[in-house]
Order: C-alpha cells, then sequence, then structure tokens
C-alpha cells in the first residue's frame, strides 16, 4: 500500500519479487517510517521459487548467528539448489563487527540480503555492504492509504468479513491517529473493533478508536533518523523566526521523552550562533532556562525552556560574531600569524622589561575615550577585520560605536598616543 512508484512493472523490486534467476538476485536495503510495508516486502521477495526463507533480529541476533545463517546457505547452494533469502530488520541495530560478518555471504551470493531499516543507512550501515545493496526508499503512507487499508481490514476475509463496521467519523479518528503507521492503524482498529463487540455493538465508533488510541504516536526515536530530522527542524525554526513551529517541535521532543538537558544545549548555542550580538540577552535567557532544567527539573522546566525558545525565535538575528571567529580561525589555520606586538607583550615578570615587553603600551582607561591608538593585531595582520556587524538589533548601535573605535585605534603607528 502506498509504494505504487517502486513496485511499478519492471521496476528493480518488482523484479526481485516476481523471482527469475536467482543467481542474479540483488540485496536490497529497505529504507522508511514504521509501518510502511519493508516486513511485507522482504516475505514477499521470499516467497518467489527456489528460495528458502531466514529471518533474524538485529536486536537478539549476534555475530555466531550470522555466521551460522552464511554456512547453511552457501550448503543449500551447492548441495539443494536454493537461493537464501536473509532478513534482517532493523539492520541500523547491528554493530559493525556484525554487518562486517554479512559481507562474505552478499559479496558472493550465498545469501539475498533483504535489510530494513527506519534510519538514514547512509549513517547506518558500513559502506562496503551498502555499495553492495540496492538501497529502496518507502514513501510514508497517506491518510488515504491507511483509509483504504481499514476498510480493506473491514471487508476482506482474512479481516472482519464484513461483520463488523465504522462510520466515517470514526475512520477519520484512527487515520488522525494513526500517525501513517499501517501497522499502528490495524492494530488499533483490533482494539476499537473488541471494544465494540464488548459492547453488544457491530459498528466501531470514534469513542471506540480513542479508547484504543489514547495518545497520538510521536514517532521520534532519541537515537535515530527522527531524532536527527526533529532536531535539526527545531534549531532551523528558531534561526527562522518562527516561533510557532519552534515550540512546535520543542513539545514533540518533549513528549517523546528527549532528554531536557540535550534540548536546553541547543537552545544555548541558538542564542549565541543565530542571535549573537543581535540581542546579547538572548544569552542570558537560554542560559538561565538550562540552569532551570538542572535545579527544577521536568515537567516544570519545559516551561523555561519554552520562553528561552520563544525569545531566541523572535530576536532579531545576527551570526556576525560566529562568522568573525570562522575566518580568525582560518587566517590561524592558514599560518597567517606573526608575534605578539611587544608593547602587549606580558612584562611582569623578572627581565621582562629588558625585552622590550610592555614598552609603550597605553592604557586605555587613561584618556578620555578609553580607546588607544594603539595595534593589537600581530604585524601580519594589522589590517585585518574579522567582527564586522549587521544592521539588525543591537547590532545597529555597536556597528556605529565600533566604526568610530577602528577610527581612533588603527591609523596610527604602534604605540602612538591619542
Amino acid at each position: 500500500m502506498g509504494q505504487q512508484a517502486l513496485l511499478k512493472p519492471g521496476s528493480a523490486l518488482r523484479r526481485l519479487m516476481e523471482g527469475g534467476d536467482a543467481r542474479s538476485a540483488t540485496s536490497v536495503i529497505l529504507y522508511g517510517p514504521p509501518g510502511t510495508g519493508k516486513t511485507t516486502l522482504a516475505h514477499v521477495i521470499a516467497r518467489a521459487p527456489g528460495r528458502k526463507f531466514i529471518e533474524l533480529s538485529a536486536i537478539t541476533a549476534g555475530v555466531k548467528d550470522v555466521r551460522l545463517v552464511m554456512e547453511q546457505a552457501l550448503t543449500d547452494r551447492d548441495l539443494n539448489g536454493l537461493r537464501t533469502v536473509l532478513f534482517l530488520d532493523e539492520i541500523h541495530r547491528f554493530s559493525k563487527a556484525q554487518q562486517d560478518a554479512l559481507l562474505p555471504g552478499v559479496e558472493n551470493g550465498w545469501v539475498t540480503l533483504v535489510a530494513a531499516t527506519t534510519e538514514n543507512p547512509s549513517f547506518s550501515v558500513i559502506a562496503p555492504l551498502l555499495s553492495r545493496s540496492l538501497l529502496l526508499t518507502l514513501a510514508p503512507l497517506q491518510p488515504e492509504d491507511i483509509a483504504r487499508l481499514v476498510d480493506r481490514a473491514l471487508s476482506d476475509e482474512r479481516g472482519y468479513s464484513g461483520e463488523m463496521s465504522m462510520g466515517d467519523e470514526a475512520r477519520t479518528t484512527l487515520v488522525a491517529l494513526s500517525g501513517n503507521d499501517a501497522r499502528r492503524a490495524l492494530t488499533a482498529l483490533e482494539a476499537a473493533a473488541q471494544g465494540a463487540m464488548a459492547s453488544g455493538r457491530t459498528e466501531i465508533t470514534a469513542e471506540d478508536v480513542e479508547q484504543a488510541l489514547q495518545k497520538a504516536l510521536v514517532r521520534y526515536d532519541k537515537n535515530g533518523d527522527q531524532h536527527y530530522d526533529v532536531v535539526s527542524a527545531f534549531i532551523k525554526s528558531m534561526r527562522g523566526s518562527d516561533p510557532d513551529a519552534a515550540l512546535h517541535y520543542l513539545a514533540r521532543m518533549i513528549e517523546a521523552g528527549e532528554d531536557p538537558r540535550f534540548i536546553a544545549r541547543r537552545v544555548v548555542i541558538a542564542a549565541s550562533e543565530d542571535v549573537g550580538m543581535a540581542d546579547p540577552s538572548a544569552l542570558t535567557t537560554a542560559m538561565s532556562a538550562a540552569q532551570a532544567v538542572q535545579l527544577i527539573g521536568m515537567p516544570e522546566a519545559r516551561i523555561m525552556l519554552a520562553q528561552a525558545v520563544v525569545h531566541i525565535a523572535t530576536a532579531p538575528k545576527s551570526n556576525r560574531s560566529y562568522m568573525g571567529l570562522e575566518k580568525a580561525m582560518a587566517d590561524v589555520r592558514a599560518g597567517r600569524m606573526s608575534p605578539v606586538p611587544p608593547h602587549l607583550r606580558d612584562a611582569h615578570y623578572p627581565g621582562a622589561k629588558g625585552l622590550g615587553h610592555g614598552r609603550g603600551y597605553v592604557y586605555p582607561h587613561d584618556l578620555p575615550s578609553s580607546v588607544a591608538r594603539q595595534q593589537y593585531l600581530p604585524d601580519a595582520l594589522a589590517e585585518a577585520v574579522y567582527y564586522e556587524p549587521g544592521q539588525t538589533g543591537a547590532e545597529r548601535d555597536i556597528a556605529a560605536r565600533l566604526a568610530r573605535i577602528r577610527q581612533l585605534q588603527r591609523p596610527a603607528a604602534p604605540g602612538a598616543v591619542d
């Protein structure tokens, strides 16, 4: 259901499912959200003629189990002419050593590997295995796919054979609460049907569905692909000045049980990286929220996190201080450095003054402007400009003030007094 693009006639997956030359069967990695049909497709592939199906779970199987499968697959191929289809669910949970154990069988054609994962294989599957497999991305199911699936389950003889019915309101509720997960939708349908039957009814109501699904699924694996997607959207929403979206992703992380300290760290980083000197108080708010997470804890700390998120999302934005540091670091890494000017060197230890350290240094506070005409950068970078304030928020005033400061500092030779 919902994977028409992958299953069209002539497609690689269709050819694999229909059989053909078993020796040329390609290993595949099925990547997609939960409940989109990965396991079902693996079983259909296994039904092709001349194939033996073995299923392993990455949660319970170890390297020894994988090697036993490979040895048996080699025996079945040589003695019985059978091609083994190895279905490995949640391959992202396999360690590198466990995935390495799969390589000989895949590379030499002892097995056709059909692996399923809800996480991006580029990050969770080793490169040699990925390069030897066909990566197929399953599309998320749409509400209409779930609705058709529910209707089929009600009418099909493998389901309720028309003995149970469901009105439009109940169907809409079930589809909305399924999270576009077919497995979750069917599980909820079964639970709702049992609730209706327990009351002596043959029609499933919206109340039955709500009772079966008391809380919508938050699809968010703290160690998985969804984690990174939600966090990325959270950060970009704050940066993009959308407090509504930022609060939405904050709520998803909180409801999924994300560590509030992790959230607080991302908020603190955003306060400097994206707001910076356009509103220096954003960092104070973010740090206060981070301290509140430590001192108060959840669930109350969510209130402080929300305040900090809204502050950052609605604050004027500038990354000029951050970009200034990046430019300065690029110069340092490229070797564009020279000795610290003598008048800035430490003159407090014995013999330092004899070396000329500190000679000619002007103490800024001795001047009415508190700005001395003297060089602070090394000679090789005397005219370098790293921090260039923008015209947003507080940086508008900083830009005007800094321009005057640089006029006072830089025209004269090192050590000259204003």
